[in-house]
């Protein structure tokens, strides 16, 4: 702990503005992991395998049931969507489950990206506090008298490194957070577009079926 405090006296303010970028990425980090994971996600091949079940059996009143049982689930919603539909026509079921699309999406997609914006700001944070303890120490060799001259040249240096590590340090991780969740949200998303043009056509295969 000690050489963590003498770490960041020596790279000043710049160690604390990184800080305060680590603790943004963290807090986005816990709260994408906790809805993508536990409340948007779902066994989706075994959901839609019953859905498929019910909507054969003409059982719609059941499949929105199933549906209600994982109401925070993005999926479940946008299938939703469509049954609550299933006795319409085909317009009205595709745009039923466009709607539907359209409100969930934004809500997965919701910060992910910016922990990739955070990742550069932080590496960028780093690489200025570098620069600038750069600058320090040349004008220590410059400026400074021959007894103060090593102990500014050293106070720049460690400003330097300090903010490069630091910087490194909050970006690496953050990058590979963003690189598991983008997968995890692009995962999502793929199984709402699969799964909701199969439901669609079984659907209006159903009401043409009906129709005859």
């Amino acid at each position: 702990m000690g050489a963590i405090a003498e770490a960041f006296q020596q790279g000043g303010i710049w160690m604390y503005i990184i800080l305060a970028v680590s603790i943004i990425a963290i807090g986005i980090v816990i709260e994408r992991f906790i809805f993508l994971f536990f409340k948007y996600s779902i066994n989706a091949e075994a959901f839609m395998a019953q859905v498929q079940k019910l909507v054969i059996a003409n059982n719609i009143d059941r499949a929105i049931k199933l549906c209600n049982a994982a109401p925070s689930a993005a999926l479940p919603r946008v299938i939703k969507a469509g049954l609550t539909r299933a006795n319409k026509g085909e317009v009205e079921i595709q745009n039923a489950i466009e709607e539907a699309t359209l409100e969930v999406v934004p809500r997965v997609q919701k910060r992910t990206a910016s922990l990739q914006a955070l990742a550069n700001i932080a590496t960028l944070l780093g690489l200025l506090g570098t620069i600038i303890g750069l600058i320090e120490a040349f004008e220590a060799l410059e400026k400074a008298t021959p007894e103060n001259r090593q102990k500014m040249l050293a106070r720049g240096i460690a400003l330097a490194m300090n903010t490069t590590a630091f910087g490194l340090v909050v970006a690496i991780p953050t990058l590979i957070a963003h690189l598991v969740l983008s997968g995890t949200t692009k995962k999502i998303l793929d199984e709402i577009d699969m799964y909701s043009v199969k439901l669609e056509n079984l659907l209006v295969s159903r009401g043409k079926g009906s129709a005859e």
